[in-house]
């Protein structure tokens, strides 16, 4: 049986190459896996937190708690592929500390058995945690599953719009 763990990511496990290889170009098509070191210093960047979604082998007694719910990670379970990754950021701001969701993307072969609802939940608990007075993200309006599902997790569109300003690399 299937279920779902969220890990929050420490180093850099040897699948997460892979998961980036191909589940970044579901996000947006221009978007390659990075590189390891720039991963790397993302992850003990201390404001900054990578979460993964993994289907699991259930033992037999995780099976009797049901399977329909997604789990957090624990030792009862084995980690398997990663099928959905989420990065949370933070700051403090004089008006407050804010968080943001960026990259989200679930492999479209595991889109809606829930790994999107977990990393959600899991980077909704961690602002929680260090003291966010606001957890923002931006959406495409062409993802309407998207869309969808920060609605139910509790996100309200903002009337604002976000400006863009690409800095040159040269």
């Amino acid at each position: 049986m299937k279920l779902l763990v969220v890990d929050r990511v420490k180093g850099f496990p040897a699948e997460l190459e892979e998961a980036f290889c191909r589940l970044l170009p579901q996000l947006s098509p221009r978007l390659a896996a990075p590189l390891e070191e720039r991963v790397r210093q993302m992850l003990a960047h201390p404001t900054t937190a990578l979460f993964v979604a993994r289907e699991a082998e259930a033992p037999e007694a995780a099976m009797a708690a049901g399977p329909t719910t997604p789990t957090c990670a624990d030792d009862s379970v084995a980690r398997g592929r990663i099928v959905g990754v989420l990065t949370l950021v933070w700051y403090d701001a004089p008006s407050g500390r804010k968080a943001w969701i960026e990259d989200v993307v679930v492999d479209a072969a595991a889109r809606g058995c829930g790994a999107g609802h977990a990393l959600v939940e899991a980077a909704q608990g961690l602002a929680r945690e260090i003291g966010a007075e606001r957890l923002m993200l931006t959406s495409n309006p062409r993802r309407t599953a998207a869309r969808a599902l920060y609605r139910k997790c509790g996100f309200n569109e903002a009337e604002t719009t976000v400006f863009v300003s690409n800095m040159d690399k040269g």
